[in-house]
């Protein structure tokens, strides 16, 4: 059994490991919440906060009066994969992404010359481990890098006021980094890893309004992959 202090991440990642590995097939119905949560030894809330993340990433489906099932292959592509939008009662994903374009677009511009070298190579490495998760069709390691190196130039804003706002919305924002995975083909991951990397070098040039510009066009890109176009 793993051990109760266990954050529900990483009760995502033993199931995520558990569908790799076949342990649960494609079609399967999951364990019910109290014999998961037995077995993982943590609350039945934590453990919904990790089938939530499962089913955002596309890998569990939830169908009604029946339960929580494995997502087979090709139906993490389909254009119906995209698992509800866990926020609707508060916001739309559409205006959630269009605070970002505007949050996080001027975080990059008030961070240019100011990222350390440290950082700069964190959010290369970073990067790099999305890059490399992705081809192991590892979910959560991949969106855990993708938030890394968004979290990364959030530290170095300058506006105290804007890192404290990103702080308080984070969950929000967050989110609408994992809802388009299931939608996500190699082709547009591959842009995405390359938006990266030209916001880190327009960063490493210390160039404030092309770092804005390509965060602006990197969430936008994010955005229409599901579905919206802010």
């Amino acid at each position: 059994m793993l051990n109760k202090t266990l954050v529900p991440q990483s009760v995502a990642r033993e199931i995520q490991t558990m569908i790799q590995s076949g342990q649960l097939k494609a079609g399967e119905k999951i364990p019910s919440q109290r014999e998961f949560s037995q077995r993982f030894g943590i609350s039945r809330a934590s453990l919904r906060e990790a089938l939530l993340t499962l089913e955002t990433l596309g890998l569990l489906k939830t169908e009604a009066g029946r339960g929580t099932f494995v997502a087979a292959a090709g139906e993490r592509s389909d254009a119906n994969a995209m698992a509800p939008w866990r926020y609707s009662d508060s916001y739309s994903a559409f205006d959630v992404f269009q605070t970002r374009i505007l949050l996080e677009g001027e975080i990059a511009r008030l961070s240019a010359g100011r990222l350390t070298q440290l950082q700069l190579e964190n959010m290369e490495a970073a990067t790099q481990a999305m890059e490399q998760s992705w081809a192991k069709q590892d979910l959560l390691t991949n969106v855990e890098a993708d938030l890394e190196f968004h979290r990364t130039i959030v530290s170095a804003c300058s506006n105290t006021m804007l890192k404290a706002l990103y702080q308080t919305v984070r969950d929000l924002l967050t989110e609408t980094q994992r809802q388009p995975i299931p939608l996500t083909d190699p082709e547009r991951m591959n842009q995405s890893i390359a938006e990266h990397r030209r916001i880190i070098a327009a960063l490493r040039a210390n160039d404030a309004n092309a770092a804005r510009a390509e965060m602006e066009t990197h969430i936008r890109n994010t955005a229409r992959c599901a579905g919206l176009s802010p």
